[in-house]
């Protein structure tokens, strides 16, 4: 489960580094049965905003990955094309050969996401992929920003915590004294 949840966060990287106009560029060289699956996906009109909001809502559901692949159908058709008997379990070279290519075709977002999407389907290469995302001179994604939450203590409210903390072995005690009564109970009558 970690592992599928890594590979959908790496997919919704890969739109979160395209620009809205990366967007729109790959939404509008969709053609007509394409077209009208996005709009399926994205419930509307495809455009960025819609397919920003689909790839949001359906990072679990399977729908940002319909929305991956149908955005890059095409170049993931020239990928394989180009690799020709070696699409099924193809290298390094193999890709580092072919996906320049593939970049000059389809720009640099649409072959990250085709990438990403590919993981995602658990392709044999997906280690080789996962590695050209991370660390690839041109296709790699930017470091995330890492950040960590530390809780914020208001030590202002303290009586306001006390009373809470008495209330609660108040309540505590209470259930502690009707559960003594009840076995109490049952044991007495046991006894008859």
């Amino acid at each position: 489960m970690k592992n599928r949840l890594q590979t959908l966060g790496l997919l919704d990287r890969t739109f979160a580094v395209a620009t809205d106009g990366d967007i729109t560029a790959l939404v509008e060289a969709l053609d007509e049965d394409h077209m009208e699956a996005l709009t399926e996906l994205v419930g509307g009109e495809p455009d960025a905003v819609r397919v920003r909001d689909g790839v949001s809502r359906g990072r679990l559901d399977g729908t940002m990955e319909g929305i991956a692949i149908v955005l890059t159908d095409a170049c993931l058709a020239d990928c394989i094309e180009k690799l020709g008997d070696a699409a099924d379990y193809p290298s390094t070279d193999d890709l580092n050969e072919v996906l320049p290519e593939i970049i000059e075709r389809h720009g640099i977002p649409a072959t990250r996401i085709m990438l990403a999407a590919t993981i995602a389907g658990e392709a044999p290469a997906a280690a080789i992929i996962r590695e050209i995302l991370k660390s690839d001179e041109t296709l790699g994604l930017p470091a995330v920003e890492t950040s960590s939450v530390v809780p914020v203590r208001h030590d202002d409210n303290s009586d306001d915590r006390d009373e809470i903390k008495a209330r609660r072995k108040e309540a505590k005690a209470k259930k502690q004294a009707e559960a003594r009564a009840r076995r109490e109970q049952a044991q007495r009558a046991k006894g008859r």
